[in-house]
């Protein structure tokens, strides 16, 4: 059996604690009740007000869930809140266009795919949610970049990996593709993340009309491109897939 860390159960058990009140708790209330030593429960609890998770009242001295725990549990709700609303938009997507269709939201300093529809045919997939994609050379990645400064951060101090002879790498460079993305309302990558491989995407923004995620469609090169440059007929669905999706978050109309 695996083993935990002590101190990091104590923690979570605080804050269960605190979750579970209808009061603030004093250090004496939150010792006794977990059967802990008031030194050891106060060095836990000046950690976590650290943290932003527990806020001390500063008239009574007694302690309370932090601003950072709702700060976190919103992340989650917008997550999962985003890929509900975008079920059926994307599986509406992957009928239209014939190809897989990835639903992506900026995590660390990359692209996590947290819906994945198949190719609607009946060639052999492997789901990718969960999974990574960078953030300079993808098309969800650069469309996070063109409209969350966040992101742009993220991609413009990382490093930038050559995936291909195409991948864009230098700042100045993808500046400029980000410049184009914005202008356009959408971002591509042909070939520059896998050899063979194209793709496109599109923002999705919320009720604050901020950008909170993308969603594409991914196939072979000679399906996605004609002479080079994305269908202009998957383009369209991509765009309008994204508008929907803002839509049923109540961003209004783009």
């Amino acid at each position: 059996m695996a083993r935990t860390i002590q101190s990091l159960e104590r923690a979570a058990a605080m804050l269960r604690l605190l979750a579970g009140g209808e009061r603030r708790l004093g250090l004496s209330d939150v010792a006794s009740a977990l059967g802990l030593a008031k030194g050891t429960a106060h060095g836990i609890l000046r950690t976590l007000q650290q943290e932003g998770f527990v806020e001390q009242d500063p008239a009574s001295g007694r302690y309370q869930l932090g601003a950072e725990l709702l700060r976190l549990g919103n992340s989650y709700l917008d997550v999962h809140e985003l890929r509900a609303r975008a079920l059926v938009w994307a599986d509406d997507l992957a009928r239209s266009s014939g190809e897989s269709v990835y639903l992506g939201v900026l995590h660390q300093q990359g692209v996590l795919i947290i819906h994945h529809v198949f190719r609607p045919d009946d060639s052999r997939q492997v789901l990718e949610v969960g999974a990574m994609q960078p953030l300079h050379s993808t098309a969800l990645g650069k469309v996070l970049c063109a409209y969350d400064p966040v992101a742009h951060s993220e991609v413009a101090e990382s490093d930038r990996e050559a995936f291909t002879l195409s991948t864009v790498t230098t700042l100045p460079d993808l500046e400029g593709v980000l410049d184009l993305t914005r202008a356009r309302g959408w971002a591509a990558d042909v070939e520059e993340t896998w050899a063979g491989v194209a793709s496109v995407a599109a923002p999705i923004h919320d009720r604050r009309r901020m950008p909170v995620g993308a969603v594409g469609v991914m196939g072979a090169v000679e399906r996605v491109c004609e002479e080079g440059e994305v269908r202009a007929r998957l383009v369209a669905a991509v765009r309008d897939c994204a508008r929907a999706v803002s839509r049923d978050l109540g961003a209004g109309r783009f």
